[in-house]
Formats: structure tokens, C-alpha cells, sequence
């Protein structure tokens, strides 16, 4: 089961993109799993929000949670790189991706259909308490419960893909063994204090060393929203994203690889 869906959704991917009306081309994603009872989700309460949702608060009979990370490409990032607000390409990605989960979780209902299991899908974002700017379903906690990756210090997901692209995740009944987690850190600062680049990145000085203002990060992306809302309510920034180490690819990990090469 976790094999042909991983298949599944890498092919829905594949053959979404080829629509003429979409403009973003996605990497192939990257798919974990997690079990419902794991005791981290509980975890997440005191992580996240004393309101954020159990698995089983969503599905009482929820077995397994799927998470899933969709990487940008990068001739997108780099159209990110620069100025101080977004790019259009950013924005449009961003808008084409949260279109893309959406209709990623409707195709898996049905797959999951097939074999009498139950999914219960969530949005890709606003799932927040939006005078606190706090999530009640945090993608990118899941993420991590689900093996994806580590967080950095620019509070967003490294996966083995980097951190440019969209998480989502969906609980479905079907039972599927659950992926191991990464025990090192996938962040240069975290791992040996080397990169600081997404704290000089963030172009609203909401991003330091050892906080984070929420606050002064929604600001900027409400900016976006204004300067981007020809083609939809893009609330999005990205510049703690783009040309830096963990971009498209887990930093400490090459390091290591490049350290065991000098030997």
C-alpha cells in the first residue's frame, strides 16, 4: 500500500502539470508516512497550539497520516532571489500549488475508496487561529512526525528536496507502515552554527538567531497579497527560501558527504 500510493501521487503530480494552464513545473514529490497514534502528534499541542487537532479529532477511525512535500523548481527560487517583493513566479506557484494539494486529496479519496479505506482531506493553509497566526493543523509539524525532513532556522521544513515548495498532508483509515524520522539536523545553523544566510534574507526583519515575530512575517505577506492580486490572494514572501543553502537540497548532508569524500 505505501508504495503504490507514493506511485499515486507522484503520478498525479506528474500529469496535473501538463495542463496547459499551469505554469509550474513540480519536482517529484516526496511522500512520508506516519502512524495516527504516534505520541508526538499529542506533542504538538504544547509545539504549536493548545487547539491544535489530533488525527483522531479529524477521523475517529484514522489509522495513518500522510504527509507529502512538493518541491518548487528551481528556475523558480531563483526568480525569488532578489527585491523586495515577491516574484510573480513565486506567487503563481505558490497559488498553483495550494490548487494542486487540493485536488491531490480529492484523487486519493477516490484511490482510497477502492479498497473501502476513508481519507479525510485539509487545506493546504488558513487552517489557523488568525488573530494568533497559529495553525490547528501545522503541515509542516506533521512533516516532521512523518519523516520529511528537520526544521531550520528560517522555521520552514528541510527535506532531502530542500525546503522551496508546499507541504501538505491527509489522514485516511488505511493502514500503512509508518516512516522512520532523521535524527541529525538538515540546517547548517542548527547543525554547526556555520549559515545564518535566511535571518539577512528576510526582508522584514521578522527572522532572528533565536525568535520569530509572526506578526511582522504576516505583514510582509499581506504586502504580496496587494502586489499580487491580479492573479489571487497570495499571501506568501519566500525570501528566507530562496538562494540559500537548504534551497533544493539538505545542506548538512552534502557537508557530510563532502567530509567523508576528504578522507
Amino acid at each position: 500500500m505505501k508504495k503504490s500510493t507514493t506511485q499515486e501521487i507522484a503520478n498525479f503530480v506528474a500529469t496535473y502539470q501538463k495542463k496547459k494552464s499551469i505554469h509550474t513545473h513540480w519536482g517529484i514529490p516526496i511522500v512520508g508516512y506516519a502512524a495516527a497514534e504516534d505520541p508526538l502528534f499529542q506533542d504538538l499541542k504544547t509545539a504549536v497550539s493548545p487547539t491544535h487537532a489530533l488525527p483522531q479529532d479529524l477521523l475517529a477511525n484514522v489509522r495513518t497520516v500522510i504527509s507529502f512535500f512538493l518541491p518548487f523548481p528551481k528556475s523558480v527560487t531563483s526568480t525569488n532571489s532578489k527585491e523586495r517583493l515577491s516574484s510573480p513566479e513565486w506567487a503563481v506557484s505558490y497559488l498553483e500549488t495550494n490548487e494542486l494539494i487540493k485536488e491531490l486529496g480529492l484523487h486519493l479519496k477516490e484511490f482510497f475508496s477502492k479498497s473501502g479505506a476513508e481519507v479525510v482531506t485539509i487545506p493546504a493553509t488558513h487552517n489557523w487561529i488568525k488573530d494568533k497566526l497559529i495553525s490547528n493543523w501545522s503541515h509542516r509539524h506533521v512533516a516532521v512526525i512523518a519523516g520529511l525532513g528537520r526544521f531550520g532556522l528560517n522555521n520552514m521544513l528541510i527535506t532531502d528536496q530542500g525546503c522551496c515548495g508546499r507541504v501538505g498532508s491527509l489522514l485516511t483509515s488505511a493502514v500503512i507502515e509508518p516512516d522512520p524520522r532523521p535524527a541529525g539536523e538538515a540546517c547548517l545553523y542548527k547543525y554547526d552554527g556555520s549559515c545564518k544566510k535566511c535571518v539577512r534574507k528576510c526582508v522584514n526583519e521578522a527572522l532572528f538567531e533565536d525568535s520569530f515575530d509572526r506578526f511582522r512575517c504576516y505583514d510582509q505577506l499581506l504586502k504580496n497579497v496587494e502586489e499580487h492580486k491580479a492573479v489571487g490572494y497570495a499571501d506568501v514572501c519566500g525570501k528566507c527560501l530562496a538562494a540559500v543553502p537548504c534551497s533544493h537540497s539538505n545542506p548538512v548532508t552534502l557537508k557530510l558527504k563532502a567530509k567523508k569524500g576528504q578522507k
